[in-house]
C-alpha cells in the first residue's frame, strides 16, 4: 500500500522540498528559522530498504508536484541506482551529500567515524528499530547479527537540537544487533548548508 501524499498549500505555490523524513524535523526547523518559501513533502524513511517502493513513490510525489506547477527540491542522497533518472525526469536537482548522515555530519567527520566501523543511528529509525530490521532481515537474530557484525563495530545514535529522549530505543537497537553504543551530539549547521546550497542552485537561471 502506498503512504499517502501530503497535503500541498496552494495558495502562493512556495517551492516544494519532496524528500526522507528522517530528518523532517530538522529540516522543518531551518525552513522556519531562515524564512525559506518552502513546504515539505516527506516519504517514510524505511524506503531506503526497498528501491522498487522508493522509486515508485518519489516518481509519484514529484509527478504529482509536477501537475501542479509546483517547483521541487528533492532531500535525499545516493540513496537509489536511479536517481539521477529521476532528477532529470522531472527537471529538478537534489541536495548534495552521499546520505542524510553525511549532510549532517558533514563528509570528513562521517568518513572518519565510517572508518572506525560505526554504523549511524538516527531517532526515526531507533523508534522503528526491530519491525524494520526484520522486515528487511528476516526473523533470525543470529544471521542479522552476522550482517551487521561483517561491517560495523559499534554504533553512533546521533543527536540534534530536535531531538526528544530516544536513550532506551537506542539502548533497544544496540542490543539487538549487538554492538556497543556511542553518543554523539550535533548541531543542524552543516545540514543548514546543505538546503541552503540547493535552494540557491534551484534558484539560478537554468540555460
Amino acid at each position: 500500500m502506498n503512504t499517502p501524499l501530503p497535503p500541498l498549500v496552494a495558495a502562493e505555490k512556495p517551492m516544494v522540498m519532496v524528500g526522507c523524513g528522517i530528518l523532517h524535523k530538522e529540516v522543518d526547523l531551518l525552513i522556519k528559522k531562515n524564512g525559506w518559501n518552502m513546504e515539505t513533502q516527506f516519504l517514510v524513511s524505511s524506503l531506503h530498504n526497498y528501491f522498487d517502493k522508493l522509486y515508485a513513490q518519489l516518481d509519484a510525489t514529484l509527478d504529482f508536484d509536477d501537475k501542479k506547477g509546483r517547483e521541487t527540491i528533492v532531500f535525499y542522497g545516493s540513496c537509489h541506482p536511479r536517481m539521477d533518472d529521476i532528477l532529470e525526469k522531472h527537471h529538478t536537482l537534489r541536495t548534495h551529500g552521499q546520505n542524510c548522515i553525511v549532510m549532517l555530519l558533514g563528509y570528513e567527520r562521517f568518513m572518519d567515524e565510517l572508518a572506525q566501523g560505526a554504523y549511524f543511528l538516527l531517532e526515526d529509525w531507533a523508534l522503528t528499530w526491530e519491525p524494520m530490521i526484520i522486515e528487511c532481515f528476516g526473523k533470525n537474530l543470529a544471521v542479522i547479527r552476522e550482517i551487521f557484525h561483517s561491517s560495523h563495530k559499534k554504533m553512533i545514535a546521533i543527536r540534534t537540537p530536535c531531538s526528544t529522549d530516544f536513550t532506551s530505543a537506542a539502548e533497544a537497537a544496540a542490543r539487538f544487533v549487538d554492538l556497543p553504543l556511542e553518543w554523539m551530539q550535533v548541531s543542524l549547521d552543516h545540514l543548514e548548508s546543505v538546503l541552503a546550497d540547493a535552494i540557491a542552485r534551484k534558484q539560478q537561471p537554468q540555460s
